[in-house]
């Protein structure tokens, strides 16, 4: 009887299994920068754009739910806008993404880079809009930053989409509501054992810089953050498609 072979699995194995190991915290790392990058299109947008938010979607069904009512006079078009956008843009990335393994692809790389190449475009429209942005708190937004805020809730939604189908736990770049729940549900003061909570906190704190940075970035201009975003995301894209690459090779 011929003797069985030491651990095949094992052996067959050993050298995928570190590539994918040595790549996953590094497109945690990726995902967190584009958290960082979220928050500064956020504040872009709710400060820039008369209170509308291009990423966070939650924030924009609670303006508009009060606004119905009249609250406030908070805005009704341009969350609208974002929100379609946003439905529109997640839609089109998933049809991209359908039939793609789920993790790192080149169909995630040439997404990345389209959106970032969108933000760079936006970024270039909005300095050429001149006076037209920020937009008054208040006031009703000329088209043109109605128009900005459409393409950016669109960008932001493809964006969500394709980090979806990374599948990065606890880090959906958009959102950090149910970060949060998870941070404090499976927390040792909850009785949990407290696991992930290093990249739970570091996906809020990083939306929260994000969000100061892009605040501060419109002090300069608007175009200065959505710039800064679309820099961010090209570099990210890249060097996640590299991480991929090398993986795969391996």
């Amino acid at each position: 009887m011929p003797d069985a072979p030491d651990e095949p699995a094992a052996a067959a194995g050993a050298t995928p299994v570190r590539p994918r190991r040595r790549a996953a915290p590094r497109h945690l790392a990726l995902m967190l920068v584009l958290t960082f990058s979220t928050g500064i299109v956020d504040a872009v947008g709710y400060l820039g754009l008369d209170r509308v938010f291009t990423a966070n979607m939650t924030g924009n069904v609670v303006i508009l739910g009060m606004a119905l009512v009249g609250a406030d006079d908070l805005p009704v078009l341009g969350p609208v806008l974002a929100l379609v956008g946003f439905l529109l843009g997640a839609a089109l990335a998933g049809r991209v993404l359908r039939r793609a393994a789920v993790g790192w692809t080149t169909a995630s790389t040439v997404l990345f880079l389209l959106i970032g190449a969108g933000l760079a475009g936006l970024a270039g429209w909005t300095a050429a809009l001149g006076d037209e942005v920020p937009v008054e708190i208040g006031t009703t937004p000329p088209a043109g930053p109605l128009a900005v805020t459409g393409v950016l809730g669109l960008l932001m939604g493809a964006q969500a989409a394709v980090a979806r189908r990374l599948a990065v736990k606890d880090v959906t770049t958009v959102v950090v509501t149910s970060t949060l729940t998870g941070l404090a549900a499976d927390s040792r003061l909850a009785g949990g054992d407290g696991g992930g909570w290093k990249r739970r906190l570091g996906a809020v704190v990083l939306i929260g810089a994000g969000a100061a940075a892009g605040a501060a970035l419109l002090l300069w201009h608007i175009a200065a953050g959505l710039g800064a975003a679309a820099l961010l995301l090209v570099v990210a894209a890249g060097l996640g498609h590299r991480i991929a690459h090398v993986r795969r090779a391996a």
